[in-house]
């Protein structure tokens, strides 16, 4: 008689997942048995679920990749697109705050991604906006999307990783609004305007940590 396959539970995976990242925040070496230890489930379950360590850095990695864009597809797209492309700015930093283990290790390169065209929409996103904003006459004609959405997850990211790895208080996001307004004022938007539109944006952001 043939055994039949177990099926494997979303519930282990995703424990092992907040496992393997909070150790990384304690700073605790991860190896099968102190992944697996306090869990209840076997050291098995790593291979069963991720084929492995590597597997589980790779999957881990996805799921930082996974939450951020889950957190940018529901920042609010209204008439003014420099609002929104702030406002993504700050959906970037909100998710880096809540989830700093999964962001330090989605930057990575060690492990590969299982799913790269997910960490490819991330930043389309943010292309997608600055072409909105072009057509609506905010930034010049000519304007590089490719190269001003790059410019602008840059800033955001140096804000997160000086944030979430301490040397940086988290009131020091407020930085950003005179930041992105000077980098789309550069790309051609009128000054007081964009002020305006980047603060409505950056307002996304809690004034406390999350």
């Amino acid at each position: 008689m043939r055994a039949m396959a177990r099926t494997k539970d979303p519930a282990v995976r995703s424990l092992l997942l907040e496992r393997a990242a909070q150790m990384l925040r304690t700073r605790e070496p991860v190896t099968l048995r102190t992944l697996v230890a306090g869990t209840g489930v076997s050291t098995m379950a790593v291979y069963t679920y991720f084929g492995g360590l590597d597997g589980l850095w790779r999957a881990l990695r996805q799921e930082g990749f996974a939450r951020l864009a889950a957190r940018l597809a529901a920042v609010d797209t209204t008439a003014d697109a420099v609002r929104d492309l702030a406002a993504l700015g700050a959906a970037y930093l909100v998710n880096a705050v809540e989830n700093p283990d999964l962001y330090r290790i989605m930057f990575d390169a060690g492990f590969d991604l299982d799913d790269p065209g997910a960490a490819d929409e991330t930043l389309h996103s943010l292309v997608r906006t600055v072409e909105r904003a072009t057509a609506d006459g905010r930034f010049a004609a000519g304007t590089d999307p490719l190269e001003l959405a790059t410019q602008s997850w840059a800033a955001g990211h140096g804000f997160a990783s000086l944030v979430t790895a301490g040397p940086l208080p988290y009131a020091a996001l407020a930085h950003g609004v005179p930041l992105l307004t000077a980098l789309f004022t550069a790309a051609g938007d009128e000054p007081g305007r964009c002020r305006a539109s980047v603060a409505r944006g950056w307002a996304e952001l809690p004034a406390t940590a999350p």
